[in-house]
């Protein structure tokens, strides 16, 4: 059960980003954030009245709050990451963050089998280098690079947060919609001051028009990561964190091949060569 909701993780994550990387081209990115997580939050907000999950407040929220104030940070930065591109190079050193949770599971003890350990080592190898590392060449991508890599320590804080924020399927609805909140809140507060500094709210052309007509592109993104969120913490509190955390992690091999499905991105060798890598690490992981 961990390896199933771990890859429907990373296929959510995937395309979350994909979409989001699309948007964040001609809407600020900012303004990406702030309006997919305001819809997130409200579709979440009908759950939690539905199934009454308010009754699980309690002390563990405060990792749904922490989670939350770490997510914008984290997703402008790679959001703006993806804008400046290519998508498939940008998307797998995000998966960096894995180290975060990985190393919180072997702190507490946590001790995967030596096949594991293998897959762990072959699948993050191969997300690596689905992307075709690129660290060399004009300062927009050092500056993506940079970005990226913010953005991975970020998303690693908050898989390990989120895991810890509830112990049950109502109590998880609450912490997510806790999440989305603190999300917006600080998404809007620095919404906010960016204008007051000159910036822009909404797309030089179009305005307004343009952010209406990709409402319902920005409400697939702010669902499918509420989604992944929601599937990674149920992959965590079924089996080893390690494993859960390396099984999500594959989403940028599911950005590059959307990438490559819908703008013709071309794959090159050892970006092909990175995929299969990465699957040989998931079978390893799952049959470890």
């Amino acid at each position: 059960m961990t390896a199933l909701f771990a890859l429907a993780t990373s296929l959510l994550w995937g395309l979350a980003d994909f979409g989001g990387g699309l948007l964040t081209r001609r809407t600020p990115a900012l303004t990406v954030v702030v309006v997919s997580q305001c819809i997130a939050a409200a579709v979440l907000g009908v759950v939690v009245v539905a199934t009454g999950a308010w009754s699980e407040a309690g002390d563990r929220l405060w990792f749904a709050v922490a989670a939350g104030a770490v997510g914008p940070v984290a997703m402008l930065s790679f959001y703006k990451a993806l804008a400046l591109g290519p998508m498939g190079v940008v998307s797998p050193l995000g998966s960096l963050g894995v180290a975060v949770p990985v190393g919180v599971g072997l702190i507490v003890g946590e001790h995967p089998g030596l096949l594991q350990f293998g897959g762990v080592a072959v699948a993050v190898a191969g997300v690596v280098l689905a992307g075709g590392p690129q660290l060399r060449g004009a300062p927009v991508q050092r500056r993506a690079v940079a970005l990226t890599l913010l953005a991975a320590f970020g998303f690693g804080a908050v898989m390990t947060l989120i895991a810890e924020a509830s112990t049950t399927v109502t109590g998880l609805f609450l912490a997510l919609f806790v999440q989305r909140v603190t999300n917006i809140a600080v998404g809007g507060t620095a919404l906010y001051a960016s204008v007051r500094r000159g910036g822009r709210a909404l797309p030089e052309e179009g305005g307004a028009a343009v952010v209406r007509a990709a409402l319902p592109a920005l409400a697939f993104v702010g669902l499918a990561d509420v989604a992944a969120n929601g599937t990674y913490a149920i992959a965590a509190q079924y089996g080893p964190v390690t494993v859960a955390a390396v099984l999500a992690s594959l989403y940028p091999v599911v950005t590059a091949l959307a990438a490559r499905g819908v703008l013709g991105e071309r794959l090159r060798g050892i970006q092909a060569a990175g995929a299969g890598l990465a699957l040989i690490g998931t079978v390893l992981l799952a049959t470890g």
